[in-house]
């Protein structure tokens, strides 16, 4: 991994948005591919987090800054991105369920799910079951990932599910769900394709998703 790279990658790390900035204009300048930068310094770097996340290293704090300097670098190289650059790992619509208003889990997972190349439609929180229905008709995602948090407002996972078959499009989609209350036995009885307990293991959840 050459200076710039390097520069890139540990300032995801440590959350250095300055650091990680001055490295994209860097390796931007001496030659290195756009799409290059965000294979090997970003989308490694967050996949390091992820690791760090697992191992107790990191916790929620320390990810939410490495997501935002990630973030920062993305919006820095999409002027120098072209569409046929890009393989897109796949389209996610995310939103946490209706009645329910956290979003630090939800904006984590986002942005764990953008740094491994997911495309992300993100409807915010206490979204309407018949919003979701809607952006996945409208929008086609590979996979609709919703989280709740609160046990009152898990059941609304379950309503979601429903009306996607209501609509006739439950086939058509990959549905991913999270947050404190859930669980995998929950997940299955509700019909879900996926449960992941935190936002790094969203990231390899939805992999699986999207390879099958």
């Amino acid at each position: 991994m050459n200076e710039h790279m390097e520069r890139i990658f540990n300032g995801i790390l440590k959350g250095k948005r300055l650091d990680v900035l001055e490295g994209i204009e860097a390796a931007l300048q001496a030659g290195v591919p756009a799409q290059q930068i965000i294979n090997e310094g970003m989308i490694a770097a967050m996949a390091e987090v992820g690791n760090r996340f697992e191992n107790g290293q990191y916790y929620v704090p320390e990810m939410l800054i490495a997501a935002r300097a990630m973030q920062a670098g993305m919006s820095a190289l999409k002027p120098h991105i072209s569409d046929g650059d890009i393989k897109a790992a796949g389209t996610v619509v995310i939103g946490t369920v209706a009645g329910d208003l956290h979003d630090i889990g939800k904006n984590l997972v986002s942005v764990m799910l953008e740094g491994a190349g997911f495309t992300i439609i993100d409807l915010g929180t206490d979204v309407p079951a018949a919003q979701f229905v809607e952006a996945v008709t409208e929008r086609k995602p590979d996979i609709l990932a919703m989280s709740a948090l609160l046990t009152t407002t898990m059941t609304n996972l379950k309503t979601v599910v429903d009306l996607l078959g209501e609509a006739g499009v439950r086939d058509q989609v990959k549905v991913l769900i999270g947050g404190a209350p859930v669980t995998h036995a929950y997940a299955d009885q509700i019909g879900a394709d996926g449960y992941a307990p935190d936002a790094s293991r969203a990231v390899a959840a939805a992999k699986a998703l999207v390879s099958h």
